[in-house]
């Protein structure tokens, strides 16, 4: 029996659609067993743009439904609110995160602990430590010399000061302990040495971290790590989860230029730079309007700046500092007070500038040849050469029409209202309100074209002593 034409031209269109939703229905299937490795690398302090590489690359690791996000480390630690979110990042991702302390000879000093401890995976390469998870001490200033001097006076000054310091480092570090415990907690790992990390400073190599559950892995490179994970249970946003990692293929992703233009820009002596030019070039501006360039280049630079100081720890006492150390030092330039402006500025403007970022994490201060360099620089700009500016805008004009103005000429004819007056060994036409005579001395008010407009020198003469003249 024949089939029909119809028949035939439904099966050969609906075979290949079958096998296309197949292939699509399937591609999940394949995917997940072939979900890619991801690693990322924090090499040196951590900071703004070390917190958003990671969360971004984290975001982008659960879009590809990568099986594994591995963080090779190497840090001596950071600020504190880049590295707390970048813990909330990493206990809230629904991929596990395994940090690898590596290669050998590195660390995960202060912040880096902290990290470790967050991780789904902790493990480091042989030769490597941990520890010194101290918190640093944020603001404030030293203890006063001679305050432990204060014998029989229980309320001095120093001994308060020296209290208030007291309270606030045991809540800073007690603050601390509590948060790597709370870590240690969610992972399971040892509790007590988190604490003593923080509290004494405390640190430790690969192996010994390893034997007091302070890590779960000693691995010697990428192949050792993953193969000793394989089949380990993980606990991933609340779930148990086993790892498949033999055979998969490792992504390298390193920072894009999002992420290098932010660690330029948050590295603070770059932000202090483009904080200095953005405030001279408005001030240039301002003093020359229509130049643009100053004006542009200081706009551009100080947003980037205010950009930058959001995410450090400022001092805003440091920031009114140098602001201040700046208008004295303009001061300076304008009404000039033997100094008394200029070195105030001056000294303001260094003090600012070394207090400006709050911190004493390693890495993040401004060194102190930019400090002196701008200091020196704005004091020659502003009270040197914008000195000599204003001065040279004080002298008397001594060429060009403009030198005429309140100069003083000699009528040489008797006229009523226009005549010729002699300046300057020149004959020029002249307007007069008053009656003048020859040889009389006359003061320039104005010049309109060729016409010089004069008034006579002595009002005050009577008309018999002009006509004696």
């Amino acid at each position: 029996m024949s089939v029909p034409i119809k028949y035939l031209l439904i099966r050969s269109l609906l075979l290949p659609f079958l096998l296309m939703v197949a292939s699509i229905l399937y591609l999940p299937t394949a995917n997940s067993v072939d979900n890619p490795i991801v690693q990322l690398t924090i090499d040196g302090t951590i900071g703004p743009a070390t917190d958003d590489y990671i969360e971004r690359s984290l975001q982008n690791a659960m879009l590809d439904h990568a099986e594994l996000v591995v963080i090779r480390m190497d840090t001596p630690g950071g600020l504190d609110r880049s590295m707390r979110n970048m813990i909330k990042n990493i206990t809230n991702s629904t991929l596990p995160v395994a940090i690898y302390v590596a290669p050998t000879g590195s660390r995960a000093a202060s912040a880096g602990t902290y990290l470790l401890y967050a991780s789904h995976i902790a493990a480091m390469a042989p030769g490597t430590n941990l520890g010194a998870a101290t918190p640093v001490q944020i603001g404030g200033l030293p203890s006063l010399p001679g305050s432990d001097k204060g014998e029989g006076d229980e309320q001095s000054p120093n001994k308060i000061g020296d209290e208030i310091r007291d309270t606030s480092k045991r809540k800073i570090v007690n603050d601390a302990v509590a948060y790597i415990r709370g870590l240690a907690q969610l992972h399971g790992r040892n509790q007590e040495w988190a604490e003593k990390a923080v509290r004494e400073a405390a640190s430790l190599p690969a192996a010994d971290a390893l034997k007091l559950n302070v890590i779960d892995i000693v691995a010697t490179d990428m192949g050792d790590l993953l193969q000793q994970i394989d089949g380990r249970e993980v606990m991933v946003a609340g779930h148990k989860r086993i790892l498949n990692t033999a055979g998969l293929s490792v992504r390298l992703v390193e920072p894009d230029w999002r992420s290098r233009l932010l660690s330029v820009i948050t590295n603070p002596n770059i932000a202090y730079i483009l904080m200095l030019v953005g405030i001279y070039g408005l001030i240039f501006e301002f003093s020359n309007p229509g130049a643009i360039v100053p004006g542009t280049v200081g706009a551009i630079s100080l947003l980037l700046a205010l950009y930058a100081f959001q995410l450090l720890p400022i001092n805003y006492a440091g920031m009114a500092l140098i602001l201040l150390g700046i208008a004295l030092m303009i001061a300076e330039a304008f009404e000039p007070s033997f100094g008394v402006l200029g070195l105030g500025g001056i000294v303001a403007f260094v003090f600012g500038s070394i207090i400006l970022i709050d911190t004493e994490v390693p890495g993040f201060g401004i060194h102190i040849s930019v400090i002196i360099t701008f200091a020196v620089t704005s004091a020659l700009i502003f009270i040197f050469v914008i000195g000599m500016a204003m001065k040279a805008l004080r002298r008397p004009v001594v060429s060009g029409l403009e030198q005429l103005l309140g100069g003083e000429g000699i009528v040489t004819d008797d006229f009523d209202e226009r005549g010729r007056v002699s300046i300057h060994s020149e004959q020029w036409n002249a307007l007069s309100d008053t009656p003048l005579h020859k040889g009389e001395r006359v003061k320039i008010t104005a010049i309109d074209g060729l016409t010089l407009k004069v008034e006579p020198l002595e009002k005050s003469e009577t008309p018999s002593t002009q006509e004696r003249r």
